[in-house]
Parts: C-alpha cells; structure tokens; sequence
C-alpha cells in the first residue's frame, strides 16, 4: 500500500541523505531494491544492521559493479526501474557505466535521482564533506548558537536530511509526475549545498527586510528573545516556550502571574534582563510541575524530551508517531494519508538475492546469475 504503490526504484547504496530518501520512498509504497557493494561493509556510522533504520522497508542485493556481470546486471534492471538513486561524488557513475546516458539508453523513462554535497559542478565539487561543511557555507550554521559563543552543530538533520533527503524525494516525485505525461525521464540533481540554502529562504527575506541580523543569539528565533526560548527547572530538566504572537504571549505572563512591565517583545534591549527573569520562575518548578500547569494551553509550550521520554508522551502515543518494528522504536511513515495508507515498515535485512530480485527477475534468471558468480 502507499501512494507510490507501483514505482520500482533502483538505489545504488551510500550513506546519510541517499538512504534516508530511499526509505521515505519505501515507506510510501515504492518497490525500493538497494545494490550494496559485495564486501558488505558498513558504510558511515558502524551499528548492527537491525538498528540502521534508513535500510527499512526494501531488500538489499550485493553486486560488484566493476565486473561487467555486475553492471549488465544492474543495466538490466535499470530497463523495468522507475527510479535510479545515487549518491557518490561527480563522475563516479558514468566511470562505472551507470551514468545518466548510459541508463536512458536503456530506459528513457527513468528518474535519474543524484544526491551530492556541494553539486556536480563548481570548485569544491570534487572535495569530501559532510552536513557540518555544507550548513557552514551556506550561512546556516553561522546563525545557530548562543550570543557571544561559537556555531553548535545541529545533529546533521539540516544538509543531510532536510537539505539533501527530503529535497531529493520531492525532485524524484515531481520527475515522475512530469514522465507520466511527456514519456520522458530526466535528471534530477539535488546538492545539500542548494537544499540547505532554500531553507534559509525566510532568514535571507528577514535579514533583507533589516528585521533580524548575523549576530548569534539576537535574534527572535536564534534563542535571542525571551519569548522563544528554553528555559531549565527545578529538576535539571528543561522546557520550551514559544509565545511568538502577542495574544499568545499574554497568556503566558498571565498564567504565569507576571507583571508585564519589562517584559514588552518589541523592546529588545530588554531581551537579556526578561529572559534572566523568567529563568528564575522556571527554576521554582520542576518540569512535571510546569506541563501539568502549561501543556496544551494556548502559551506554546513543550517539555524538552530524550528520544525515550519521547517515544513514550502520551500525544506521540495517540497519534503512533513512533512505531515498534522488531523491537526497535522508530518513527512511523510521514505524512499520512487518508486513503492509500502506507504499510508498516519492516526491519532492515542483510542482502538476499532471492528475495531482492523477485519481482524484478524470474526464478530461473537468478538460478542462472548465481552459478556465474554475478550474486552470492
């Protein structure tokens, strides 16, 4: 099930914003066949395969693309695929003969999806690089960390996953609506380079407009103003608040029982002595204490959760935002639809040829590549 019921996608395995787009696109009904390198060695961050949940929902089938079995196999799949992902530096897929002509001769209809740090062309396209080295050149990670103190690397959920991930998926689902009426394939080539830069749309507008600077932490949402911020209690643990609006705002001093004097949102000035101010309310409370009295009221506010304490809130809960696949928690498919409702992921598996390429290959076919010594 899933609305991307039907479309068969070729993934040439990597590591970060590759995987993570391939499983949204599994997760959302695709038939995803991941072609792994035959030494099978971890790539990035080493786990046990159970708990590399990018690897979910799709079979994984071991292939040494610089044997001419190998690529003749995989050219050969490219014929019946919707989709081709790949994620390695410029050039390298055309060197192996799996380049964007080299599949359109077989498929013209195919999607091409390419994911690259800083794109195929310009002077750093060549150089390694990972999510800190892509947010930091495009302003992004300039902009986050305290007042007066040095960036702080956010995870790497901006270049990798928002930036290059989600990017890519969408560019791959728009390529495939367009096919649908022209008959034709074509190259989608996502950077998390330009990905990133396209989040940072907004921030461009506010600092075009004068309403925000390139100071850290003085900013409205850098952690700047008082009103968006996260504040410690009484416990060592902490909670978010994010009044932006003014009605919102005054609902939270009143609940709060403050005198408004000094706390005015356009007086920045004032940010620093207001902010030092509601951190000495919050310290009188422990967190416990303070969601009983704030948690869903109008003053935008949230417990400040681990990923456990997370899974377990009784709002991700209701709504099964986490899901439980062989005993791991992970989050669910998203977004959700009404009608063709995604199955539940399954597990990450180790390569299986008869299973990877059922559906692609008849039985006899897969007989035939295993006693040549295509697959294992």
């Amino acid at each position: 099930m899933g609305p991307l019921k039907g479309v068969k996608v070729i993934e040439l395995a990597g590591i970060g914003p590759g995987p993570m787009c391939a499983m949204l696109l599994a997760d959302l009904g695709a038939t995803v066949l991941r072609i792994d390198r035959p030494a099978a060695e971890e790539l990035g961050i080493n786990r046990p395969r159970k708990y590399n949940l990018l690897l979910r929902s799709r079979e994984t089938l071991a292939v040494d693309l610089k044997r001419k079995a190998g690529l003749d196999l995989v050219l050969r799949l490219v014929e019946q695929a919707d989709v081709l992902t790949e994620g390695f530096r410029p050039g390298v897929t055309e060197r192996l003969g799996l380049g964007p002509d080299d599949c359109f001769k077989r498929n013209p209809r195919l999607v091409y999806g390419r994911m690259t740090g800083w794109g195929q062309q310009g002077p750093l396209s060549q150089a390694a690089g990972h999510d800190l080295n892509y947010i930091a050149l495009t302003g992004a990670l300039h902009a986050i960390g305290p007042r007066g103190g040095a960036p702080i690397p956010p995870l790497n959920l901006i270049a990798d996953f928002g930036g290059g991930a989600l990017y890519l998926a969408l560019g791959i689902v728009a390529a495939l609506l367009e096919a649908r009426h022209s008959g034709h394939g074509q190259v989608v080539d996502a950077t998390m380079l330009d990905g990133v830069a396209s989040l940072m749309t907004a921030f461009t507008g506010m600092l075009a407009a004068g309403i925000t600077d390139t100071r850290r932490g003085c900013n409205v949402l850098d952690g700047g103003a008082y009103f968006y911020q996260v504040y410690e209690c009484a416990d060592g643990e902490y909670v978010s608040l994010a009044p932006i609006e003014g009605k919102f705002h005054a609902e939270l001093l009143q609940r709060l029982g403050l005198d408004p004097a000094g706390l005015a949102q356009a007086d920045r000035a004032g940010w620093i002595a207001a902010r030092d101010r509601l951190a000495a309310v919050f310290r009188t409370k422990t967190r416990a204490e303070w969601c009983a009295l704030l948690e869903g009221t109008d003053v935008c506010f949230a417990p400040v959760l681990s990923l456990p304490e997370a899974v377990a809130h009784p709002h991700n809960v209701a709504r099964g935002t986490f899901i439980d696949v062989d005993g791991v928690p992970q989050s669910g498919p998203a977004p959700r639809f009404s009608r063709t409702v995604p199955d539940q992921p399954t597990a990450p598996r180790p390569p299986d040829a008869d299973a990877a390429l059922a559906g692609w290959l008849d039985a006899n076919e897969v007989i035939a590549l295993r006693a040549e010594g295509t697959i294992a």
